[in-house]
């Protein structure tokens, strides 16, 4: 609604109209704005490599992602992101192998655990 009460589509326009810009009748000037953004710069991973290292290490996988992981972040100081990423992605892949390897062992642990103590209570009974 107008300040009068009138739809807003029946006000008088105050001034020349010329249209609308870049419609027809009006000024053709478009103005364009480009904003350079750099690229995210790759995560190197280093704690998950450490904790990988620290406390799942089967088959040494976590010491090798430290190793990639350190490389990675090394390549991102020198400014070769490309590098930086491809190594951050083995130290990914090898965390997520370590972590996946420690949680197969220790549910095949838990699960071995468990059918121990019922077979000795059996052969307890047994004897």
């Amino acid at each position: 609604m107008g300040p009068e009460g009138r739809p807003a589509e029946v006000l008088l326009l105050q001034g020349k109209f010329d249209g609308y810009p870049g419609g027809p009748g009006g000024p053709a000037v478009v103005q364009c704005t480009t904003v350079d953004m750099p690229p995210e710069p790759p995560r190197d991973y280093i704690i998950w490599s450490l904790i990988s290292f620290f406390y799942s290490n089967p088959c040494c996988l976590g010491l090798v992602a430290i190793i990639y992981s350190i490389k990675a972040r090394d390549r991102k100081v020198v400014g070769d992101m490309e590098g930086a990423r491809r190594h951050a992605n083995t130290a990914r892949g090898l965390n997520i192998a370590a972590t996946v390897l420690f949680c197969v062992l220790v549910i095949i642990t838990i699960v071995f655990y468990i059918i121990c103590r019922q077979r000795r209570g059996y052969f307890l009974y047994k004897l």
